[in-house]
């Protein structure tokens, strides 16, 4: 007896199930911390509020003196106001000489106010001679003095939960002396190719192989998207192979992606697997390319049976799976995928009945449609996007307006 689909699903259907299915995941992810030079491009797992105020003291914003404001009222070139020179303050220096009137300071940018000072006169508005300092221009109270506390005050929140860590957020974090970062663990995803054709990259290739092109290209995007591929090498398409290697995969992976062994034929077994041990809930999409595409879950963990032909296992991943990843490692997921409009080059036949998702190369302005079919490994090689045809559509017409999804987002 010959196995069939189970209902083939459309896309919004889809990704109903998949939203839901990542929303579990989300509630299972765990906390862990780690050293503030490794937290780059992680995800804070928790608010992070002000251990200090920043900056933690009155500084001087200018290269100049720190001088008592009144001591500078009337100042100009032709009347300048002179002040006895106490001391030199540089960055990181504490000052050893409080301010009185008739007296100032040397101070660099960043260097602790002295005790007393009211204002920082700029150096380009002023002459020394011995210890004497000539100050040519009044200073306001407070002039090129940054207040303790005038970005943040102790206490305060200074990153919420969820943030993603940029350098500049590093820079945040390292400003007030953090050296463990509470991030959500990075997200695991076991690689797992099947096939007896298959083998890896480097063995001897005998008639009737090819080399495993799947888990390569898989790790790859799996990686793009922020999280941490596991590849489990290439499986027999046979019950136990599969059984044991997505027992294995579970363990350690709340993700599980394998490719091949999805259609209906008799000798692909994934479906009655993910059946016997959590249950299938997707088993046939109406897309071109990955018809075949199976989507189950195990506990709260989730594995997609992805079509073995390179370019639509890997189609699949982008259009439907990789946005999800993205936000559980908040990949900027907000950010728009980019598009743009192209006039089609040649008319294009689609597949009636699916959504078909067509490969395009963009050549002098145009979108030339790349006829090959998705067992075309060199397709992808070629391709800067694709095209999104309606379900009704089966010819678009040369000249046509197409909107191309381009793949340097994803």
């Amino acid at each position: 007896m010959v196995n069939e689909f189970l209902k083939i699903m459309e896309v919004p259907q889809v990704e109903k199930i998949l939203r839901s299915l990542f929303n579990d995941i989300h509630s299972i992810q765990k906390v862990e911390y780690v050293d503030l030079e490794n937290s780059h491009h992680r995800v804070l797992a928790e608010d992070i509020y002000a251990t200090l105020d920043l900056p933690p003291f009155d500084r001087a914003s200018k290269d100049g003196y720190a001088v008592l404001a009144a001591d500078t009222f009337g100042a100009s070139e032709e009347n300048p106001k002179v002040l006895n020179l106490l001391e030199v303050i540089e960055a990181g220096q504490k000052p050893q000489k409080r301010i009185k009137p008739g007296f100032c300071s040397t101070i660099n940018t960043g260097a602790p106010l002295p005790e007393g000072a009211s204002a920082v006169v700029m150096v380009e508005y002023t002459e020394i001679e011995g210890d004497k300092v000539y100050i040519h221009r009044p200073a306001p109270q407070d002039q090129f003095i940054t207040k303790q506390g005038n970005d943040i005050k102790k206490g305060e929140l200074l990153l919420s939960k969820g943030t993603f860590i940029s350098s500049d957020k590093m820079g945040v974090l390292s400003a007030i002396g953090l050296d463990k970062i509470p991030v959500w663990e990075k997200i695991k995803v076991a690689i797992i190719s099947t096939g007896k054709e298959l083998v890896n990259s480097g063995e001897n290739l005998e008639y009737g192989q090819i080399f495993d092109v799947n888990s390569y290209s898989l790790q790859s995007a799996v990686l793009s998207c922020g999280a941490q591929p596991w590849w489990l090498g290439v499986v027999p398409d046979n019950y136990e192979g599969l059984s044991g290697a997505i027992k294995n995969a579970l363990e350690e992976c709340n993700i599980v992606l394998t490719s091949g062994s999805t259609s209906a034929g008799t000798g692909d077994v994934l479906k009655q697997v993910i059946g016997d041990m959590g249950e299938v809930l997707v088993h046939g999409i109406s897309v071109k390319p990955g018809k075949p595409t199976l989507i189950g879950k195990i506990g709260k963990k989730i594995v997609v049976g992805l079509p073995g032909y390179p370019v639509a296992a890997l189609m699949i991943f982008q259009i439907f799976l990789a946005q999800y990843i993205r936000q559980m490692g908040y990949m900027e997921s907000n950010i728009p995928v980019k598009t743009e409009k192209y006039t089609l080059e040649g008319r294009f036949y689609s597949s009636r009945g699916r959504l078909h998702y067509a490969l395009v190369k963009i050549i002098n302005g145009k979108a030339h449609p790349i006829l090959k079919d998705s067992g075309a490994i060199t397709a992808l090689a070629e391709a800067h996007g694709y095209i999104k045809i309606p379900k009704n559509v089966e010819i678009i017409t040369e000249g046509s307006e197409v909107e191309v999804t381009l793949f340097d987002r994803i």
